[in-house]
């Protein structure tokens, strides 16, 4: 069986198996967000913590408990990585410096994942548990709470009030992440992932050499960073690693985790806002963007030039034979158009034009499906803007379900959309000016810049893959880096809320003649046409400098 025909088969396997989670998985999400029913347990969180699980938040109280829950959850993460070598399962391992304990615990609560540290010789396992893995449930909550104030925003009128933070966050981790997470780890451990509470095991390869294998407790972490889309990975090689990725079947399943609940939330916006119209144009959007970027980078990833890449068939340097290019490039495409971050291979081998495409994707704000949540909710804004510029085009005051789109909806849709660019571009732009900087680089020229334009997009995205070839783990890289995450992550959440409160004030206004229908294929192509042009060309003179110049060689 030919590399095409396989991959054809693994994206149509991938595919099918989305679209039977689309409507089920969506509706449950809709569900426990609405719902007015506590379970038993979440009440006995709520009396701990002290929360009035039955009053909804106005717009800046919502915001104000995202950022002190996510400040707090820094805190503890970096208390406890620098505590690590005094406590249980640490291992033995030496403790972290400052700076890079700071980039970790920041890293971790944004759901960026990035990682300036080789995993199994710089973690234990009760940090890899404790701090780790339930950041990646929380983080992942998080966004996926922002998203339901936003839509709240839509569907509510003439009130202030867009839910509550506690109760979104406590419904989404138990009635959501949690349950699925046990699932697949049981599937993930079955079929050869490393569950266990082993240390490091001095082994002889076939060479006769010795080599240290650490064990640990990897499906867990391995299901909820893929779910979550948060990335990162327990060993250095990450999902390349035959202990968190060891067949073609587990490589598939990693791909539908990091994918099922990113694509499933439009189901949910849909059934919320009472149109479900509304949640598949949102999803054709996604899935066109998705399709474009995993046949491109598959596509560039078997045009090749060089005698030894045309041997081989393919670009096979820094891809794992046991997946080769197809399931390689289906990961690549997946993991940055989301904010997971995981991979199976490495990006920085990859040609041009198909690294290059993993630095668009992310540059696209990961919308396509995106992060959970976050994907969905820059979707939707990104919805806002084409709704105003279709409104400009026709002479009429535009609207988006039932809501006017006016000065102060836009100014916060705007703001919401340069703060990324900026980051990233400011914070590359500083790091190629610094003599410093630039001698950390591994490669000069186009190729070099792209590895640095590659680092602050991943960073400002909240995405955490890197595409390497430069020494990260420095005081200033550290301090830079973990600047743009949070900047990245927490700005935008800010105009978002923002946006939410607005629209809930509002009134509903009727539709009318002139009203734009936003369920048809006129507007998901209006839609995709605006993320090209507003987001994608934002770049492109970053772009023109690193993997562009770099393919015209």
């Amino acid at each position: 069986m030919g590399p095409t025909l396989a991959g054809w088969l693994q994206a149509i396997a991938l595919v099918g198996a989305l679209a039977l989670c689309y409507r089920p998985l969506g509706d449950h999400i809709a569900k426990l967000l609405t719902s007015a029913r506590h379970l038993r347990a979440e009440k006995a969180l709520y009396k701990v913590v002290g929360v009035d699980a039955d009053a909804d938040q106005r717009w800046p109280v919502y915001l104000r408990s995202v950022l002190a829950f996510s400040a707090l959850s820094v805190l503890f993460l970096y208390g406890l990585i620098r505590l690590q070598t005094h406590l249980l399962l640490s291992l033995g391992v030496p403790e972290m410096a400052a700076h890079q304990a700071w980039n970790t615990a920041i890293s971790f609560t944004t759901n960026t994942n990035w990682q300036s540290y080789s995993g199994e010789s710089a973690m234990g396992h009760l940090v890899q548990m404790a701090g780790l893995a339930v950041q990646n449930f929380v983080s992942a909550a998080v966004g996926i709470a922002v998203v339901a104030a936003l839509i709240r925003g839509f569907t509510r009128n003439r009130t202030d009030r867009v839910g509550n933070f506690w109760v979104d966050l406590t419904r989404i981790s138990l009635r959501l992440l949690l349950p699925l997470a046990v699932l697949f780890a049981l599937v993930l451990a079955a079929n050869g992932v490393v569950q266990n509470f082993h240390g490091f095991e001095q082994v002889t390869t076939l060479t006769g050499g010795q080599q240290s294998l650490p064990g640990g407790p990897v499906a867990s972490q391995e299901v909820i960073k893929l779910l979550g889309t948060n990335g990162g990975g327990f060993y250095n090689a990450n999902s390349a690693h035959p202990f968190e990725n060891p067949t073609g079947f587990t490589n598939l399943l990693e791909v539908f985790l990091l994918l099922v609940i990113p694509f499933a939330l439009p189901r949910t916006f849909g059934r919320m806002v009472g149109d479900h119209r509304q949640g598949y144009a949102i999803a054709a959007v996604m899935g066109l963007f998705w399709t474009a970027s995993a046949v491109l980078i598959t596509f560039f990833e078997h045009q090749h030039a060089g005698s030894a890449l045309q041997a081989a068939g393919a670009a096979l340097e820094g891809k794992e034979q046991r997946f080769g290019v197809a399931a390689s490039g289906l990961f690549a495409a997946s993991t940055t158009l989301t904010s997971t971050g995981a991979v199976n291979s490495f990006h920085d081998s990859f040609t041009p034009f198909g690294g290059g495409l993993t630095v668009f994707d992310m540059m696209l704000g990961e919308i396509a499906p995106g992060g959970t949540g976050s994907g969905l909710y820059g979707m939707l804004i990104l919805a806002v803007v084409a709704v105003f510029v279709a409104g400009l085009m026709v002479g009429r005051t535009p609207e988006y379900l039932g809501k006017k789109l006016g000065g102060r909806e836009m100014k916060f849709a705007s703001l919401y959309i340069l703060t990324t660019p900026a980051i990233v571009l400011i914070g590359a732009g500083t790091a190629i000016a610094l003599p410093g900087e630039r001698a950390g680089m591994l490669n000069d020229g186009a190729h070099g810049f792209s590895e640095v334009l590659y680092a602050f997009t991943s960073a400002a995205n909240n995405n955490g893959s890197a595409f390497a070839g430069i020494t990260v783990n420095t005081d200033w890289y550290d301090t830079a880096l973990g600047l743009a995450m949070v900047f990245g992550r927490f700005l935008p959440m800010v105009f978002v809320l923002a946006l939410a409160g607005s629209l809930a004030r509002q009134r509903p206004v009727p539709a009318g003649a002139g009203t734009l229908p936003t369920h048809r294929p006129l507007f998901v192509g209006l839609l995709s046409s605006v993320i090209l042009i507003v987001v994608g060309l934002t770049y492109f003179p970053a772009l023109a400098l690193g993997p562009i110049a770099e393919g015209l060689h």
